[in-house]
């Protein structure tokens, strides 16, 4: 790696290579593109424009990699995903200068993406083994039944900008520990970010071609990702970034019938409940709200609160609002939006609410590419802050009369992601858990939490798939049935109704 985290020879900018085969392919002489920060509009990365031949190259490097990583014990498979969880903690300080460069992420923020990086490289080494991916199934007289998961082949892992280490490591953890191959897909907006991931994990032992790294000039992303999803050895899809391309990516794969994992967009929702603890519900929103700007896709957006308790709540989470302004962008705990661009998207959204009635209770002043932690009151469903995903530092607060209107307010959306109950009668709240359309519920807690051992995704317009857990094993592995007949009798186990008429099926 070059010195200074990877910069161009000493300069002030950052390179972004292709890695190919375990190389690196640099930008002299190839196509490039540029990076520009959120804190300065100043040029960071010069990053290779990859186009469809070298993403296909990736993936028939990827192709050929898979047999041979496909046969590694999964020992060894766990202990080259520890060794990156390593590797990552003794280059965390290369990253958070990264990270702040090309996203605007505070040190805070990239330092807890490192941590749940690490714990992600852990868990995903426990899955490996085979104990996780195997069972049989005693058929009596008919023989024994072995169910086995076996490697679907290359994957094709999207990575997103917003928490670029986690989601990036997330994106190939798992792949890698069920024995699959992978093509990482960097985005546009953080490329060496993505590079510095892959690196460590290639880094840890990988053999050349485990894990391919490609980046594309924004203008390219279709041409790239096409490619990709359409290379015969490509067994697999997943993505993590916005509805609106989730769904683009999943009519392509669907197209060649390639299964995928999607995590989309989000509208976090927390429901206050009269009985809450105030002031707990006010640290938790507020972290929820306003981490590395709201842009998390389980950042909570809407606040569903009790009238009885509406005011109290508010002066509380305006309080915590407030506490966590910051006088410029490279000073806030917060880090910086990602772009001009969603800055003026954000004011958008303050001026529909307020033309609709809201009142901004706290913040909505903006200082380059930083917003001030924003609350606004009395927000109705008509509002876009009501139904759209903001991603910004930004919650709207909208009153219900009880706790039945808050969760059909709730599953007014078309999002599906994440949600948080606060009251002190635990077992309440978890019954109005299992009435919202969520692929994760909280009790007294952020919509910010993520444990890598807990599935992970949504449903409806936030996606579909599991990250996390054991049910990653079923997502980046195909079913294998295996039986034997001991009594050599080729009729053994087999009766009439389990008989199937081949021409009936076609």
């Amino acid at each position: 790696m070059p010195d200074g985290g990877g910069r161009a020879g000493g300069s002030s900018l950052y390179e972004a290579q292709l890695i190919i085969d375990g190389a690196g392919l640099p930008c002299p002489g190839a196509s490039v593109f540029e990076l520009r920060g959120p804190l300065t509009d100043a040029v960071v990365t010069r990053a290779v424009a990859a186009r469809a031949s070298q993403a296909r190259a990736a993936a028939t490097s990827a192709a050929a990699a898979f047999p041979a990583w496909s046969e590694t014990p999964p020992q060894r498979r766990s202990a080259i995903l520890r060794d990156a969880a390593r590797l990552m903690l003794e280059r965390q300080s290369e990253v958070v200068a990264i990270a702040a460069q090309e996203v605007g992420a505070s040190a805070e923020w990239t330092r807890f993406n490192v941590g749940i990086a690490v714990a992600m490289l852990r868990q995903a080494g426990e899955i490996a083994m085979p104990s996780a991916a195997e069972s049989s199934s005693d058929l009596g007289a008919a023989g024994l039944m072995t169910l086995r998961r076996r490697p679907a082949g290359v994957v094709l892992a999207i990575a997103p900008w917003n928490a670029p280490v986690s989601l990036a490591t997330r994106a190939v953890a798992a792949p890698l520990a069920c024995g699959n191959t992978v093509v990482l897909k960097a985005s546009e907006l953080c490329a060496k970010t993505h590079e510095w991931v892959a690196r460590a994990v290639i880094d840890a032992g990988l053999p050349p071609g485990a894990l391919n790294f490609v980046t594309n000039a924004p203008d390219h992303a279709q041409e790239v990702v096409g490619a990709l999803i359409e290379h015969p050895a490509v067994r697999r899809v997943t993505f993590t970034g916005s509805s609106r391309v989730g769904r683009e990516i999943a009519v392509m794969a669907a197209h060649h019938l390639k299964p995928c994992v999607l995590e989309l967009s989000g509208k976090g929702t927390a429901i206050v409940l009269a009985d809450a603890d105030l002031d707990r519900a006010a640290r938790e929103v507020a972290h929820g709200a306003f981490f590395n700007q709201g842009q998390v896709c389980m950042s909570t957006e809407r606040v569903l609160v009790e009238e009885a308790v509406a005011e109290p709540f508010l002066a509380k989470l305006v309080a915590e609002a407030n506490a966590q302004r910051a006088a410029t962008p490279s000073q806030s705990p917060l880090g910086a939006l990602v772009s001009p661009g969603a800055v003026a998207r954000l004011r958008g959204f303050i001026h529909d609410a307020e033309s609709r009635g809201a009142v901004v209770a706290a913040g909505g002043e903006a200082l380059g590419t930083l917003v001030q932690p924003t609350v606004i009151d009395r927000v109705t469903p008509d509002m876009r802050l009501f139904s759209e995903e903001a991603f910004g530092p930004i919650v709207g607060v909208t009153r219900v009369g009880d706790a039945e209107e808050a969760v059909s307010l709730a599953n007014l959306t078309e999002f599906g992601l994440v949600a948080s109950v606060f009251s002190r009668d635990e077992g309440r709240a978890m019954r109005m858990l299992r009435q919202i359309e969520t692929g994760i519920g909280h009790v007294n807690r952020t919509t910010v939490f993520d444990d890598p051992t807990m599935p992970f995704g949504g449903v409806r317009a936030s996606g579909y798939g599991r990250y996390g857990g054991l049910e990653a094993i079923h997502e980046f592995t195909e079913c294998h049935a295996l039986t034997t007949n001991p009594a050599g009798d080729a009729s053994a186990g087999s009766t009439d109704h389990h008989h199937v008429n081949r021409e009936e099926t076609t």
